[in-house]
């Protein structure tokens, strides 16, 4: 293997682990926050990237420029779905917590499929578009720029955690929503929060990943169960844990890909995932 193939397959993986890490943020606050395994996360993704489609075809809006408005669409539509089921499972038992997201998940593929089809559809021109090359290794500006948004936006998200009162009220009621409650904290408000904070970094990926994967209804399942393993890698509930372990499996995915076949890509990743789960099942950076 040469150098500049191997320069070309890391960035790859990176640029692709960042975007795993950036929908991992947003499933590893949902649980972290409210202990809800949200099987419907990757169609907030999906709803993310048909919404900056749709801007785009209809209006000619480049999904760059909607980002903000994809943002802010998927928070009102991940606060609208807590307020309207999540909020009436939030005391019940896990299985029955299980089987509401995974019929949510169920339910907006079914409403993609009714309204749009399962047609594939693409963006094929935005202002990202081209490639850029660095010391012979050749990227997408589209994967650069995605790259690069999943950084800010998941940095944006730890120091909004860290950083502010609002922030230190979630972590609150991820520590113990009882006392939290005593405190005078409306964990309500905070369960809504996360879950609209969640479904906006799932859009966010979705806007950022419109510019150069193809979209349709089952779009998210691609991405779902990659996320489920980062946040177990990095731990759950921990936002750094996300993006390192994201960073991680989207490496490991590509080089094992390219070392070994495309088709044990999948297989090696979740290896990985059983093998954190034996000798360390808190993950890297979670709390044992």
């Amino acid at each position: 293997m040469s150098l500049e193939i191997l320069l070309q397959t890391l960035a790859s993986g990176l640029l692709i682990g960042l975007i795993y890490a950036l929908v991992a943020v947003g499933l590893t606050m949902i649980f972290g926050v409210m202990d809800i395994v949200n099987f419907s996360h990757g169609e907030f993704l999906m709803f993310g990237m048909y919404s900056s489609f749709w801007l785009y075809a209809l209006y000619a809006l480049d999904p760059v420029f909607t980002l903000p408005l994809t943002t802010l669409f998927l928070f009102g539509l991940g606060v609208l779905v807590y307020r309207m089921v999540i909020s009436k499972i939030i005391n019940a038992p896990m299985v029955s917590q299980l089987f509401t997201t995974f019929g949510l998940m169920l339910l907006f593929r079914g409403i993609a499929q009714f309204l749009w089809k399962p047609d594939f559809r693409t963006i094929n021109q935005t202002m990202v578009s081209g490639n850029v090359s660095l010391g012979g290794v050749t990227l997408g500006l589209p994967q650069i720029v995605a790259g690069v948004g999943a950084i800010l936006v998941t940095i944006g998200v730890y120091l909004f955690i860290t950083r502010t009162k609002v922030g230190a009220a979630l972590e609150a009621t991820a520590a113990d929503k009882d006392a939290a409650r005593l405190m005078g904290i409306d964990s309500q408000k905070m369960f809504a929060l996360a879950w609209g904070l969640g479904a906006a970094c799932a859009g966010v990926a979705g806007a950022l990943l419109s510019t150069f994967f193809p979209i349709f209804p089952e779009v998210g399942a691609n991405f779902i169960l990659i996320a489920f393993v980062v946040v177990n890698l990095g731990g759950f509930g921990s936002i750094i844990g996300a993006l390192v372990a994201g960073v991680l499996v989207g490496v490991i995915e590509v080089m094992g890909g390219f070392i070994v076949g495309p088709q044990y890509k999948l297989a090696i990743v979740l290896a990985l995932f059983l093998a954190v789960l034996m000798f360390r099942p808190q993950g890297l950076l979670g709390k044992a």
